[in-house]
This record gives structure tokens, C-alpha cells and sequence, in this order.
């Protein structure tokens, strides 16, 4: 008798080499992103100065946003039929963002990070995506981090407008 991950990577299409390769993947993209979502709540709430009341509802647009990547993210793990990250540990484990815990820069600073940090998941997303599809065969999750991809560009051409003056 097949056990339920073997009968279900026959049903899928994809090995069970493929499907955690891929599942690994996302939970790395899932605490980066987690980790952005955080900082952009933070950044929301701390916001000062001139900009404080666009700002503070631009950040809140973004964090709305971010949320349902984190979830988006995590559902496409469980749809690999693998767990996905959800404690912080897990999370400050693997990111490959860094948070600055007790700083809180001015508006323009907010701006710039929060930028770089979408500009370095985008660069993420782009190898993921291809190793996605090339190496574990699995156009599913290749499509869906595109579609990703596609927001954090987008969420970095808003942020980079707020820095022209």
C-alpha cells in the first residue's frame, strides 16, 4: 500500500523530491516575507513627521497587501502537502532579511528599507521561480511566485515614488 505522500505525488505529477524541494522554497520566501510584513506594521505604527498621515496609510496599504502573500505563501506549502513555517523562530531562521529591533528611523529611512528589502525578495523570487520550474518541474509554484513577484515590483515603483521629490 502507498503511503499518503507517495499516492499523492503519483496524483500531482511531481516526485516527493520535487514537491518538498519546491515546499522548502516557499517556507524560505514565507519568513522573508513574514519578516517584511512585520517591519511594515512597525513602521506603520512608528511612522513620524510631516508625511505621518500619508505615510502611515501607505504603510497600512502595504501591510494589508503583504498579509495575504503570507497566507497565499503559506497555503501553496500546504497545497505540496508540506507544513508551513508559522512560529517566529521558524521564521528568524530562515529569512534572509535583517530587522534592526529597538531602531526606529525617520520616514525617509522607512521608505529606503522597506524598498530594499522588496527589491532583494524580488531578486529572490526570481531565482526561486526558475529553480521552481527547472529544477523541481513544478510550473505551478514557477506561476505562483511570478504572480508574487509581479506585487513586490509593484509595492517597490509605490515606495520608490514616495522618495522623488
Amino acid at each position: 500500500m502507498q503511503t499518503n505522500a507517495a499516492h499523492y505525488d503519483k496524483q500531482i505529477g511531481l516526485s516527493e523530491e520535487e514537491r518538498k524541494g519546491s515546499a522548502s522554497i516557499l517556507n524560505t520566501l514565507l519568513s522573508d516575507e513574514y519578516v517584511l510584513y512585520t517591519k511594515t506594521r512597525n513602521y506603520h505604527w512608528n511612522v513620524v513627521g510631516p508625511q505621518f498621515n500619508d505615510l502611515h496609510k501607505f504603510f497600512e496599504a502595504q501591510y494589508v497587501e503583504l498579509n495575504n502573500v503570507v497566507d497565499d505563501m503559506a497555503e501553496r506549502a500546504r497545497a505540496l502537502n508540506e507544513q508551513a513555517f508559522g512560529t517566529m523562530t521558524e521564521f528568524l531562521k530562515q529569512t534572509r532579511l535583517k530587522e534592526e529591533p529597538g531602531k526606529y528611523p525617520d520616514a525617509s529611512t522607512m521608505i529606503s528599507n522597506l524598498l530594499s528589502d522588496h527589491e532583494a525578495i524580488i531578486r529572490s523570487l526570481r531565482a526561486d521561480l526558475e529553480t521552481c520550474l527547472n529544477r523541481f518541474h513544478d510550473m505551478g509554484t514557477s506561476d505562483f511566485l511570478t504572480g508574487i513577484m509581479e506585487k513586490h515590483e509593484k509595492m517597490a515603483w509605490m515606495l520608490r515614488a514616495f522618495l522623488k521629490h
